[in-house]
């Protein structure tokens, strides 16, 4: 759930650093996750992104939103889990469409964390999210494909910096919608949260952070093409973000515009259009490959996960036309 923030900063906090009138004004969360909301951008004073060291001043308007946890007690649930890789450091999964990540509002039960504590027993806990044991990287619910975990302290902490210095490989292959004008290329464009729903994002100049995503194409099919996708950034809906922005939603996405008819240019192709949405009813996307430097031996380990049935078949009928 978002939560936000907004204050305006009194005589009495005149002086104050900013993650310090923040924590002294009931935000609600530890200082280490208040340094990483600062330093990501999503603190405003005065509506411009600032640094924990900022002095407050009488009559700053400061802003923050971020999404709130709640208190839950993880415990372990059986689950099949299609295991690609383990050892005693990291596991690398395959996830099914449906399945949430870790535990969330709304979504308490049945997530892949709690079938990975099944599975492990343990796992290492994050210091400021005691609902992510392990996580190093997300996938939408309904993004299917390969994620890794750590299993303990220091392979969190080793891949969770490998993470964000962006030395994690992430390949994607997606269906999206129309004819790509360029073969590869490089989309490059900020993104936030959507300011008319903040449940979804949006590429925007507010609050954003940049985000870099690759694209080369595989295949056209006319109405739709087929690329591989790389993350140079790990933005929430990234991918989909970006394809959308650029004019060709991920084919199925309900959210972002991919089963929307305003993205038909021809009449003829409506028939096409509502076939494709009966062959797969969520976003066309897949996390294809995952590769990384082992936090215990130092080598460079690369896995690839098969195309999920809906959207092979998907591409069976694009094959046909």
């Amino acid at each position: 759930m978002q939560k936000e923030f907004e204050r305006v900063a009194s005589e009495k906090m005149w002086g104050k650093r900013l993650d310090h009138y923040l924590l002294l004004s009931g935000i609600g969360i530890s200082r280490n996750r208040v340094h990483k909301l600062i330093k990501a951008g999503a603190v405003l004073v005065n509506d411009a992104v600032s640094k924990p060291g900022y002095t407050v001043k009488p009559g700053d308007k400061i802003k923050a939103h971020f999404e709130l946890e709640y208190d839950l007690k993880i415990t372990g649930e059986p689950m099949d889990i299609d295991i690609v890789y383990e050892d005693n450091e990291v596991i690398v999964v395959n996830k099914s469409a449906g399945v949430v990540v870790h535990p969330a509002k709304g979504h308490g039960h049945g997530t892949l964390v709690q079938g990975l504590l099944y599975h492990c027993r343990n796992l290492p806990e994050h210091p400021d999210s005691k609902i992510r044991p392990g996580v190093i990287h997300r996938l939408d619910k309904d993004t299917t494909g390969l994620l890794l975990f750590a299993k303990t302290d220091d392979a969190l902490s080793l891949l969770g910096r490998a993470i964000e210095a962006r030395k994690i490989t992430r390949e994607y292959l997606a269906i999206a919608w129309g004819n790509f004008p360029q073969d590869k290329g490089l989309i490059e464009a900020p993104i936030g949260r959507n300011i008319l729903d903040r449940k979804k994002m949006a590429v925007t100049p507010f609050s954003a952070k940049t985000a870099a995503t690759g694209f080369e194409v595989i295949k056209r099919f006319n109405i739709a093409t087929y690329l591989r996708l790389r993350l140079l950034t790990g933005r929430t809906h990234q991918i989909r973000v970006h394809l959308t922005h650029y004019g060709h939603p991920v084919v199925g996405d309900p959210e972002y515009g991919g089963r929307s008819k305003t993205i038909i240019n021809q009449q003829s192709d409506v028939a096409i259009f509502k076939k494709i949405l009966s062959i797969i009813n969520r976003q066309a996307l897949h996390a294809h490959k995952l590769g990384f430097i082992h936090p215990r031996t130092g080598k460079y380990i690369e896995f690839t996960a098969p195309l999920p049935e809906d959207i092979a078949n998907l591409l069976k009928y694009l094959h046909s036309l």
